[in-house]
């Protein structure tokens, strides 16, 4: 009997809501810096084409030499693309704006939905956590993420039409996990943006908190500036100001999350 440990597989985890402008991308670095800052190893995949998540990280355009972009279209391995980042234990796969025309080329392609999948399977990874930052929209990227992931984290924003577009997005998953990935499940929903000074904050968190129950987060993120400044010097909130409101609730929501993470390696 061999005293090699297989490696361990990562648990993947595809952050995605079809509306722009929720905190999706905050919420992909500031969590995964979180998790790291605890002792997890995670690897962010940056699959929008605006790069936000890379930029966020302090990566320049210039330094992002093999991207998603290559490992989904142009046939380079996930091992090559993985880039360190300045938050120790935390990893990047860069996106360019190569990315904003995959859409028409995945089209013609074999296995057009599963290209991330296969891309995760033929790496040779030792992450506890893989997150997923994906485009603000339901197309082939976002798909691809969700056929590789084992979970959907929703970062949903606290406004009027909310409840919409969330199910809008349940109904995708549920599209997914019936064609393409049956273990895929809704790991979580975290309010964003919320203000405790605007009653709609308040009134959109019990509705949501109504519709799905325990499936959201006890914690909030704040409306913070601290949080909305931290990307311009290309480093997460918690690297920035670890103080403020915006970064002490990503805190907590990653131990919410990590929490649930347990639950589900146990089951």
């Amino acid at each position: 009997m061999s005293d090699i440990t297989p490696p361990r597989r990562p648990r993947i985890l595809a952050l995605a809501n079809q509306k722009g402008g929720v905190g999706k991308t905050t919420t992909a670095i500031n969590l995964a810096t979180a998790m790291a800052a605890v002792g997890e190893k995670v690897l962010i995949l940056d699959i929008d084409p605006q790069g936000n998540a890379s930029t966020g990280l302090g990566i320049n355009r210039a330094a992002r030499l093999v991207s998603t972009y290559d490992v989904l279209l142009g046939g380079e391995s996930l091992d090559r693309a993985i880039m360190r980042t300045a938050v120790p234990n935390l990893y990047l796969v860069p996106a360019t704006v190569d990315l904003s025309g995959a859409e028409l080329e995945l089209i013609d392609l074999d296995r057009r939905n599963f290209r991330l999948r296969d891309a995760i399977a033929a790496a040779k990874l030792d992450f506890d956590h893989i997150l997923i930052d994906c485009p603000p929209s339901l197309t082939l990227l976002t798909i691809n993420a969700m056929a590789a992931a084992d979970a959907v984290l929703v970062p949903l924003q606290c406004e009027f039409f909310a409840l919409e577009g969330l199910s809008q997005l349940l109904k995708t998953v549920e599209r997914v996990k019936g064609s393409l990935n049956p273990a895929l499940e809704i790991q979580g929903v975290v309010l964003t943006m919320f203000d405790r000074r605007n009653n709609l904050s308040e009134q959109v968190a019990a509705d949501v908190r109504g519709f799905l129950g325990d499936k959201v987060y006890e914690t909030v993120i704040p409306r913070n500036v601290r949080i909305s400044e931290a990307p311009s010097h290309g480093k997460p909130a918690l690297i920035y100001d670890h103080r403020c409101p915006g970064s002490q609730a990503y805190i907590n929501l990653a131990g919410e999350v990590l929490q649930r993470e347990q639950q589900y390696r146990a089951a």
